[in-house]
């Protein structure tokens, strides 16, 4: 009886992300198999597949989250749809054995489970790799000494270097890496615990990120000590083993699988799987590559990602012709509603220049001899975050009125733009800057401006400087270059620029003491005084992609709905 509820239930959920309709009606479950690895730990696992059908494709995913509860909707699902679903416990988690070290064994069990599918009676020599963020690693982990009865492998935001995770612009993402830390502890409880505790997470996150040091957030945070987030705030320097060690990358050249991306303009992996993409086609392969509109686990990116599994397995598994506009890019353009195929990433773009300017604007002309604008960072009542790239609902685009009412974030505004301006790529910011702190970030945001005045975050970054990274000017200015999240958006007619410039967004970074003290043990808390300088000495710009190809590019896709 259950059984048949659940395969209705997934054939609803099929129908309201627009799948295929069900082949298989009749859903079988081969359950807690055990996959015994070289150390002896045994890894639990389960199997979904169409009743009577011999020669289905394989879809294998390995996950640290459990093989049931609501994802099983989507394993037989995908069952539904005919396909053998093969799902894995990766160790330490949900019944499998050995502890759970992030990253750490994925490459070696994931070769082993591979090993012992192809022992199975059922194996039928095609199989497919799926699965977003940590399912994705596990694929990347053992992409490049895969057996060549590995057809396709659809790695969904996700990554091969992680180090970026925690330390994009050196500061670390203590919301990332906290809030995943709550989830994992809190997994495994019955149901209704585990939906207490992520309904109560951003109030329970909020009051421990404030603690410092830092590395007694785990035991504030869920009553003892982690030891992987203790890891991950000691291996802090740039080039640390540690991180090189789990790190992917430099085996893409070796991969042949053929492989389809999705990233989101909102997630936090975005940087470094559009690294990825650019490795693979400088080797020679063929990647597919979508990025949409969503965060990290918002329902839209899930929903994307189901779409984009079901077409690459029904291509590369079951032989089915490619869907009709399958494009090597396509990108979803925020602003404008509007998805844009290209034949590579990134597309060809012009720099367009604006300044930062006296009276804190922003212009196309260069910046008249002018006093420096100053603000004050207290490390005790940090800049806070909104929106963004986070894990979680407070994640994407946000009104930011409140937050640029702050005397501690100053605000360059363009006038309202006397035309559109598609901006397509890698946004950079140029700052002239000069701080009472030798050790203090600076965090730059490019927000859209619409006409009644709301201002809707875009893209950002921060940089973290030390005087290990920066070189100081006689005056003490110092030139500081932060490269944005990538983007795609259209900044309307009418519609004004704006560039925010802070020393911090916190949680969702740590909050710089500015004492240059160890990461993890820092408690001392030094008040920075800051000035942002914008002259003709000191020419502050914000330097935008702007692809000029939009209007013709535009018209060759469907407005609005991904196909």
């Amino acid at each position: 009886m259950l059984s048949s509820f659940l395969n209705l239930a997934s054939r609803l959920l099929a129908r309201k992300m627009k799948l295929p309709a069900a082949r298989y009606r009749h859903i079988k479950m081969d359950c807690d198999l055990k996959v015994v690895m070289p150390d002896g730990a045994i890894l639990l696992t389960d199997r979904y597949f169409p009743s009577g059908i011999t020669d289905a494709p394989i879809v294998l995913t390995r996950t640290p989250y459990g093989r049931g509860r609501e994802s099983s909707l989507l394993w037989r699902m995908l069952a539904g749809l005919g396909y053998q679903v093969v799902v894995q416990s990766v160790r330490g988690t949900f019944g499998s054995g050995g502890a759970f070290d992030p990253l750490r064994h994925e490459a070696v069990d994931g070769l082993a489970t591979l090993r012992w599918l192809e022992q199975q009676s059922w194996f039928t020599g095609k199989v497919g790799l799926f699965g977003g963020s940590y399912f994705g690693y596990t694929q990347w982990a053992v992409a490049a000494d895969a057996p060549p009865w590995i057809k396709a492998m659809v790695p969904l935001i996700t990554a091969t270097d992680w180090r970026p995770l925690f330390y994009s612009g050196e500061s670390f993402g203590l919301w990332t890496a906290a809030s995943w830390m709550h989830s994992l502890h809190h997994q495994e409880s019955s149901w209704w615990r585990f939906v207490l505790s992520e309904r109560r997470q951003v109030k329970t996150l909020e009051q421990a990120l404030a603690h410092l040091p830092l590395n007694e957030i785990d035991k504030v945070l869920v009553g003892h000590r982690v030891s992987y987030y203790q890891d991950w705030l000691v291996h802090d320097r740039p080039g640390d083993g540690f991180w090189s060690q789990v790190n992917q990358s430099r085996r893409l050249v070796s991969m042949t699988i053929p492989t389809s991306l999705l990233a989101t303009w909102y997630d936090i992996f975005l940087p470094a799987q559009l690294a990825d993409y650019v490795t693979l086609r400088k080797a020679g392969h063929r990647p597919q590559l979508i990025i949409g509109p969503g965060t990290h686990d918002s329902p839209q990116t899930v929903e994307l990602g189901v779409r984009q599994t079901v077409d690459w397995f029904d291509t590369h598994l079951r032989d089915a012709p490619s869907p009709p506009n399958a494009s090597p890019v396509r990108v979803y353009m925020l602003g404008a509603d509007t998805w844009i195929d290209f034949p590579d990433w990134p597309p060809p773009a012009s720099p367009e220049i604006w300044f930062l300017q006296s009276g804190r604007e922003l212009a196309r002309d260069l910046p008249t001899t002018s006093p420096p604008d100053a603000y004050t960072y207290n490390p005790a009542d940090p800049t806070p975050t909104i929106g963004g790239v986070m894990l979680g609902a407070a994640a994407g685009p946000r009104d930011n009125r409140a937050l640029e009412a702050r005397p501690d974030v100053v605000s360059y505004t363009s006038a309202p733009l006397d035309r559109d301006l598609p901006v397509i790529g890698l946004v950079s910011v140029v700052l002239y800057v000069r701080s009472s702190c030798e050790y203090t970030d600076f965090f730059t945001r490019l927000c859209d401006v619409a006409p009644n005045g709301v201002s809707t975050n875009i893209c950002d970054g921060l940089l973290r400087l030390s005087p290990e990274n920066i070189t100081a000017g006689r005056d003490g200015i110092i030139r500081v270059r932060t490269d944005l999240w990538p983007t795609a958006c259209l900044f309307a007619k009418g519609h004004r620029l704006r560039l925010q410039v802070s020393s911090g967004s916190h949680p969702r970074f740590s909050r710089n003491t500015g004492s240059g003290e160890p990461l993890a043990t820092a408690t001392t808390l030094h008040v920075a005084h800051q000035q942002i300088f914008h002259d003709p000495e000191h020419p502050a710009a914000l330097i935008l992609p702007v692809y000029r190809k939009l209007t013709t590019d535009m018209g060759e896709v469907t407005p609005t709905e991904y196909p």
